[in-house]
């Protein structure tokens, strides 16, 4: 389970044929045009941040598992998702459009100035260690046995409406490669030790020379004896059969902060997959999404609630309890009401984030017209009515049985 920068990177590092990385150099070039992400959440390339977070929060509640039970609903969750983890950081939208989901993936390839030097991670440092690859001679080489950092692990988790308020904190299962518990990381059978590799004498590398019409070229490729590292192990640890790491069910509590939203990420630090060559662990990304209210809609610190009231209410006034994410609260409506009006109730949204306060409740007022109406009620809307100078309210025609009835009760 690897995060989309190691999954890029892992797939290059035993592809030293020059080639094969052209390939991807122009492929990067032609990332300028794209607009897949934003072909899934239905926005131009041109859409301002909200108009993105407006489209993401419109998708993923249509195609939300726990709601739509349609065949490929969960796939299409997913692509949302993908899209508005990158599109909805402006740092990584502006890399995705430059770079693509791999550049978006890895801060632009060496984020910012750099260019492409961020390629030193995937064991190509720049363009002499291209050429120097290819020709052989010139830059410097990667050192196979410096400690390289684990890679990142994601972990997707859903929370309830309140909990996503509140903060809260979830216990999490996921597996994960650590440290081979047996060698403790040095892959080689307690009692042994790896040994310098015969072949490319601990470079990790190997000088191919190949004759073309051009004459005599050399390239550069990685050991095929001890695949990069610079080591041979000749007997192999029983548990981890060499690699030096394991498979392994991990559980942690993670403490997730008040006023997170769908799309929010907590980084635990630490938690990811084991280190190379004595390198410190990855990091592991919680990703949020917020399951819906019955109740309330969120939009940031702000939450929103519908309240009905009847038309005496909104005509003479009235004191009503309102229920907020905080707990009931009385909350008064003047005389006069209309429907559609807005009432702020102050302090009683969602915290926010930088912990600057509490947002608001906004609560929409609804006029209910009812739909039955028994005698006495109809006679005091029409002594409404009357005392309003309003139209008369014309009592239903009578039938011929009512005119017969009225005339036995008159004799």
């Amino acid at each position: 389970m690897l995060c989309e920068k190691d999954k890029f990177f892992c797939e290059h590092r035993s592809r030293q044929e020059f080639p094969i990385f052209t390939l991807h150099f122009t492929g990067l070039v032609s990332y300028m045009n794209n607009t897949e992400y934003y072909d899934r959440l239905g926005v131009s390339k041109n859409a301002s941040q909200d108009e993105i977070k407006k489209a993401y929060r419109k998708m993923s509640k249509k195609y939300h598992p726990d709601i739509n039970k349609e065949p490929g609903a969960e796939e299409k969750y997913k692509e949302i998702q993908e899209a508005y983890d990158t599109l909805g950081d402006e740092q990584k939208r502006a890399n995705y459009d430059q770079f693509g989901p791999e550049g978006a993936a890895n801060g632009g390839f060496g984020g910012g100035a750099g260019g492409f030097s961020g390629f030193d991670s995937a064991g190509f440092g720049g363009f002499e260690d291209i050429f120097s690859s290819f020709f052989g001679g010139g830059g410097a080489s990667r050192n196979p046995n410096a400690p390289r950092q684990g890679d990142d692990l994601q972990y997707r988790v859903n929370l309830k409406f309140e909990e996503a308020i509140f903060g809260t904190e979830k216990e999490v299962h996921y597996n994960r490669e650590v440290t081979c518990h047996t060698c403790d990381g040095s892959g080689a059978k307690p009692g042994t030790s790896p040994v310098t590799c015969s072949k490319c004498h601990g470079s990790g590398v190997i000088n191919v020379d190949t004759q073309t019409p051009l004459g005599m070229m050399r390239r550069q490729m990685t050991c095929d004896v001890c695949h990069g590292s610079g080591k041979e192990i000749k007997e192999p640890c029983p548990t981890c059969h060499g690699s030096g790491r394991e498979k392994q069910r991990h559980k942690m509590a993670v403490t997730i902060p008040a006023g997170v939203e769908t799309g929010h990420q907590v980084r635990v630090v630490g938690q990811g997959e084991a280190g190379f060559n004595g390198g410190p662990y990855g990091d592991l990304y919680v990703i949020i999404n917020v399951l819906a209210s019955d109740k309330f809609e969120r939009d940031g610190s702000t939450i929103y609630y519908n309240l009905d009231i009847n038309f005496v209410q909104a005509a003479l006034g009235d004191t009503v309890e309102v229920p907020t994410v905080h707990g009931a609260v009385d909350l008064k409506i003047p005389a006069g009401t209309q429907a559609g009006k807005v009432i702020r109730i102050k302090g009683k949204g969602a915290p926010r984030l930088n912990g600057n306060g509490q947002g608001d409740q906004r609560v929409t007022v609804n006029v209910v017209t009812p739909t039955k109406l028994n005698e006495a009620q109809k006679e005091a809307l029409q002594a409404f009515a009357k005392a309003s100078n309003m139209n008369p309210v014309h009592p239903k025609k009578k039938g011929f049985f009512d005119k017969v009835k009225d005339a036995f009760e008159e004799k």
